[in-house]
């Protein structure tokens, strides 16, 4: 299942949404070419999107869910990169 959080992280005069599976990577990276992100975005085990790519990801049938939770689902899939093992 692809999930997104709030766009509540401010960078780069944005602010941003973190896209993740808990599925898998493949499916991460298929919905995120669907969303027109660039595999740029892609940071360790999610994707940084733009809010202006917000509502598009829950059009394409993302779940929004609140950051922790989405933490959760993500390790709990055995999906989570932290920074000192990226």
């Amino acid at each position: 299942m692809i999930l997104v959080d709030e766009p509540l992280w401010p960078a780069r005069g944005r602010l941003w949404s973190h896209l993740v599976s808990d599925l898998s990577y493949a499916e991460l990276h298929a919905f995120a070419e669907m969303l027109g992100a660039p595999r740029r975005a892609f940071d360790r085990d999610h994707y940084d999107i733009p809010e202006n790519r917000f509502r598009s990801a829950l059009w394409l049938g993302a779940t929004l869910l609140p950051s922790r939770e989405l933490a959760f689902r993500l390790r709990a899939a055995g999906l989570r990169r932290p920074k000192h093992l990226a």
